[in-house]
Order: structure tokens, then C-alpha cells, then sequence
């Protein structure tokens, strides 16, 4: 039996146990306008934790540690936990109230899904598995799912997969990336997940692909970035912003680029992080995307850009400790809005 949904219409889902409207889906290359049931949030990062909190989790080279930083407001990180392991180089995500970490190694590779509520401090919970144990994958989200797109385990990949994040579980097959890749940066709007750069050794990428983070099927092409990179990403509900740092063997950047998430188009200059170091991590609020540590020389440096403008990064605060191949979330990203 089938039956039309008006937009608008209001429902009780009683798998979340969270109300939802239909929201007409965005139009573009590879989708349909077809509608998606979205959650309806009743309160605010400002009501959780007195504005949105940017969690930045992994570490390397040697601690397990969780920091988090109010990113509406600027200053040093504060420790919020432990992750289960020494965890390195997996990915993350989030909606307003949980967040996962995804993958990573340990040293060894592995498929552990582990979760925190962000509006609280205290280490990691046992949340599920990837399908394959994987690393250096990029992670997206909005309300309802968290992704986790390309990485390696060793080999490189080209698998999506995704969960329910209100509800415990192992991860269940999405699709396919355009291409295989690691160290890819991803962003989102509610509707619409990125994955962007990476490299498949020998090869850096710069193409971007988009999913309808609603259904299910392979990535389309979205345009390029401007420079072949492995990348971290982050985004307000309207753009996607995009941070090089690795370019090439030995060489690295610091450049920052945007798009537009609704529509489809290659990259733009946006400017410039304070430093060239690799792997930090990135996270975001409505108004600002937050790059946080690095490597080689393990940084504890935290800088930010406002999204809907341009120029460089200025001057947040600093991590708790020295680290790299972090990833970070935020009850308040573009996923979100």
C-alpha cells in the first residue's frame, strides 16, 4: 500500500522515540526530491552546555584522551574522559546529544564504534562495530545517522556504512565512494554528506562526493577541491568548509576552502589555518569551524574561522596536550540545523 505524505506532517517515530516532520529533500545531480522524515529538536546547544561544545577525540601519538572546548567562546580545552583505547586516526560524528568515535587504530586496526553524550564529561561506551575493522575514514552525520566513509583496513576502500545513532548496534551497508580513499575530509547539511580528498597511494585526490544522508546508494560527484590533498572537513548547515594539510610525500599546507552544500560546484579559497600541520581535527558550530592540533611537531594549537566569511584562522586556545590524527564533533554542526 502506498499513500502520499504531506510536508509538514508531524509523526511520533517509536524506534527513536523522538517526534519528526517531512521535509522535502534537496534537488541535484544522483538524487530525487523525494522527502525524508526528520527529527524535530526541542532544545539547544545553549540549553545542553551553554552554547555548542566542539569534543575533539583520538590521539597520537601516545593517550586516549577526549578534550572539549565551548566554541562559541574562545580559551584552552578542558579533559572530558577516555576513549576505550589509545585510539588513532578514526572518524567522528555526532547529533545534538551523542557522539561516536569510528574506527581507528590502537596500534592494530580496529572496528569499534564507541559513543559519549556530549552535554556530560566521562569516558567512552561500547556503541557497536564497523563492518570491517578500518581507520583514516572520515565520519558525517545529521539528527538521525552517523556515516563513515572510505579509509583502510589496511587496504584503502571505497565502503559507506551507517547507524542509527539514538540506538546501540553494529553498522549496516550504505554504498560506495566515487572512488577508494583515506584520509578524506567530510562535512554535512540535515540532508546532504561531503566526503572530500583522501588519497590512494600514490595518488592524492581532490574530487568531492556527496550522498543523501536519508537513503541508501553510492556517492555522485560534487566538483573538485583546489588542491589534491588528504583534508578534514567541518560545516554550518550552508557550507561545507574543507582543510588541507597533506599534499603530497613530505609536504604539507594549510590552505581552506568552501563550497556550498545544496548546490553542486568545485571548491573555493576561503584562507588560511595558522600552521601547515597534519591531521588536526575539526568541528563546528552554526558560526565556527574549530581546527585543533597536528603533526609533526604536535601541536597543541586550537584556531577558528567564521564560517560565512572569509580569511584566516585566528587564535582559540590550546589542547590539553600535544596530539594528532584527532577527530572531533559537536552538538551543534551543520548535520544539525
Amino acid at each position: 500500500m502506498s499513500f502520499n505524505v504531506t510536508p509538514g506532517s508531524i509523526r511520533f517515530n517509536t524506534d527513536s522515540m523522538k517526534l519528526e516532520y517531512y521535509h522535502l529533500g534537496s534537488v541535484g545531480f544522483g538524487t530525487l526530491a523525494a522527502g525524508e522524515w526528520v527529527q524535530i529538536t526541542t532544545d539547544t546547544p545553549d540549553v545542553q552546555t551553554g552554547g555548542t561544545r566542539g569534543v575533539f577525540g583520538f590521539d597520537f601519538p601516545t593517550a586516549n584522551t577526549i578534550d572539549y572546548i565551548n566554541i562559541d567562546s574562545t580559551g584552552d580545552a578542558i579533559n572530558f574522559g577516555n576513549m576505550l583505547e589509545n585510539n588513532q586516526q578514526g572518524a567522528a560524528c555526532s547529533s545534538s546529544t551523542r557522539g561516536l568515535f569510528m574506527g581507528g587504530a590502537t596500534p592494530a586496526v580496529t572496528n569499534r564504534i564507541q559513543y559519549i553524550t556530549i552535554a556530560s564529561t566521562g569516558d567512552t561506551i561500547d556503541f557497536g562495530n564497523l563492518s570491517s575493522t578500518n581507520h583514516a575514514n572520515a565520519g558525517v552525520s545529521n539528527q538521525t545517522r552517523g556515516i563513515s566513509a572510505g579509509g583502510s583496513n589496511p587496504s584503502t576502500i571505497d565502503v559507506i556504512e551507517y547507524v542509527t545513532i539514538a540506538s546501540l548496534g553494529d553498522a549496516i551497508d550504505f554504498g560506495n565512494l566515487t572512488a577508494i580513499r583515506r584520509n578524506p575530509g567530510g562535512c554535512a547539511s540535515s540532508t546532504r554528506g561531503l566526503i572530500a580528498g583522501g588519497t590512494n597511494s600514490p595518488l592524492f585526490l581532490n574530487a568531492i562526493d556527496f550522498i543523501t544522508i536519508s537513503t541508501l546508494g553510492n556517492a555522485a560527484d560534487f566538483g573538485d577541491i583546489g588542491q589534491q590533498s588528504e583534508m578534514v572537513g567541518c560545516s554550518n548547515s550552508i557550507r561545507g568548509i574543507f582543510a588541507t594539510h597533506h599534499i603530497s610525500p613530505g609536504a604539507n599546507n594549510n590552505t581552506i576552502e568552501y563550497v556550498t552544500i545544496s548546490t553542486l560546484g568545485n571548491a573555493i579559497d576561503f584562507g588560511d589555518r595558522s600552521n601547515t600541520e597534519r591531521f588536526p581535527g575539526t568541528t563546528a558550530s552554526p558560526t565556527r569551524g574549530v581546527f585543533a592540533g597536528g603533526q609533526p611537531s604536535y601541536v597543541t594549537t586550537i584556531d577558528y574561522i567564521q564560517i560565512m566569511s572569509l580569511g584566516d584562522a585566528v587564535d582559540f586556545g590550546d589542547l590539553t596536550e600535544g596530539r594528532s590524527t584527532i577527530a572531533g564533533l559537536s552538538n551543534g554542526h551543520g548535520g544539525l540545523g
